[in-house]
């Protein structure tokens, strides 16, 4: 079992973006399995250095997403390594992943780090845009994504990432059917209750996100849609 295998629902928060006291208490004690930082732009040691400290105040499990060099902090409970598959950039599959392994791999607390191979499916969010990344042209093209970061790469995590907006069931039911050994993420509009529980049906941990800036009390219902599948 890996230090992330039990978690059904996660929140994620930005180091670029503000939370008050209030708005972090709440989303720390509200069940969830665990916090998620990372952003694809504007991110810092020190802001995250700042977010990772005032989770620590809370018992939940805090992993941190390295996207950045800049945002590389020691002290968290877990650390993924994101792998952009659908994209024909070099750089963010393993060009990144090199320059901060020859800086910092030392230091890698390996037991700890996990990749993550995402495939970004809304090429309108920051991180398509960022990444050049292009979406799956139809099913079986996102099937063979999903087959070659399971089978063929063996990767322990696949990202399904939509990135603001609520993607298509149907092909993360599709995907979910071609897992055999990895953890099935999924992040993407989810903004109630309904929709984390749709989610929840098909991928193994439930991802929000941007709706807790928005609407904290729809973000904290998604907690029990989750867990009660």
């Amino acid at each position: 079992m890996n230090w992330y295998s039990h978690w059904r629902h996660a929140f994620k928060l930005d180091p670029d973006k503000n939370i008050s006291d209030e708005a972090l208490d709440a989303v720390c004690l509200s069940g969830t399995d665990a916090i998620i930082v990372g952003g694809s732009s504007g991110v810092t040691f020190e802001n995250t250095v700042d977010l990772m400290s005032r989770i620590r105040r809370y018992e939940v499990d805090c992993a941190l997403e390295v996207s950045t060099l800049e945002g590389a902090v020691p002290g968290f409970d877990g650390y993924f390594v994101p792998l952009v598959l659908n994209t024909d950039r070099a750089e963010w599959i393993i060009g990144r992943q090199l320059e901060g392994l020859k800086e910092y791999g030392t230091f890698v607390p390996w037991d700890e780090t996990a990749a993550q191979g995402y495939i970004i499916l809304n090429e309108e969010a920051t991180a398509a845009k960022l990444t050049g990344a292009k979406a799956p042209r139809d099913e079986e093209e996102l099937i063979a994504h999903v087959r070659m970061a399971d089978r063929l790469m063996r990767l322990p995590v696949i990202y399904l990432e939509y990135s603001g907006r609520f993607g298509d069931m149907e092909l993360l039911k599709q995907a979910s059917r071609h897992v055999s050994q990895a953890r099935l993420f999924y992040g993407g509009g989810i903004d109630s209750a309904e929709k984390a529980g749709m989610a929840a049906e098909h991928a193994h941990t439930v991802v929000v996100g941007n709706i807790l800036y928005n609407d904290l009390q729809a973000a904290l219902s998604t907690v029990g849609a989750v867990k009660r599948l």
